[in-house]
């Protein structure tokens, strides 16, 4: 009998029903497990997810990784972009106003997204932290400007963010298909 298991958002399809026993089902090695993604019609559909199609992004044209991540990730149709900070390729941060700051943040998502052979204007969703709420306004005037489309967004205040900057942005985008070449 076949049953499924849930962890993490994935749901795996299992050999065996006893996977429902557990509050938080763990692939085990005695279990042949498949990833399986899902989306919503009607009740909802699953198609398997290859771990060979999710891709590791990195462009000289923005701030390389300062740890143990990468820039972006392709993962199926969407490009998840990291965090980006206000500094410029070479990693310098870069001096001026917030907005001057946010721009700086936008830049970086645009030199990131065209590396994966997307735009800004693919973006569905953005995070943006602050440092202080005060900078709302000004982060928020220059945000527009780059995200004209008006995607969904989180705007949060954190104690403290990377290198002491005042603004970092991290984002998702839909590529949809892709034609051989790579591109939208």
């Amino acid at each position: 009998m076949s049953g499924l298991r849930v962890r993490s958002s994935l749901l795996f399809r299992t050999t065996t029903t006893t996977a429902l026993r557990s509050p938080i089902a763990r692939p085990s090695r005695h279990i042949n497990s498949t990833p399986v993604s899902c989306t919503s019609k009607r009740l909802f559909s699953c198609q398997s997810v290859d771990m060979s199609e999710v891709k590791k992004v990195f462009t000289e044209n923005a701030m390389a990784p300062a740890g143990p991540y990468s820039q972006a990730i392709i993962a199926g149709p969407q490009i998840y972009v990291s965090g980006c900070i206000p500094a410029d390729k070479t990693g310098a941060l870069i001096s001026g106003s917030i907005g001057d700051k946010t721009a700086q943040c936008c830049e970086n998502i645009k030199a990131v997204l065209a590396a994966a052979g997307a735009d800004i204007t693919r973006v569905v969703k953005v995070n943006v932290f602050l440092d202080d709420m005060a900078n709302f306004a000004e982060m928020n005037a220059t945000y527009e400007k780059y995200f004209a489309h008006k995607p969904a967004r989180s705007c949060v205040a954190v104690r403290e963010l990377p290198k002491g900057v005042p603004v970092e942005i991290e984002c998702v985008a839909y590529i949809g298909e892709q034609n051989e070449k790579g591109r939208l």
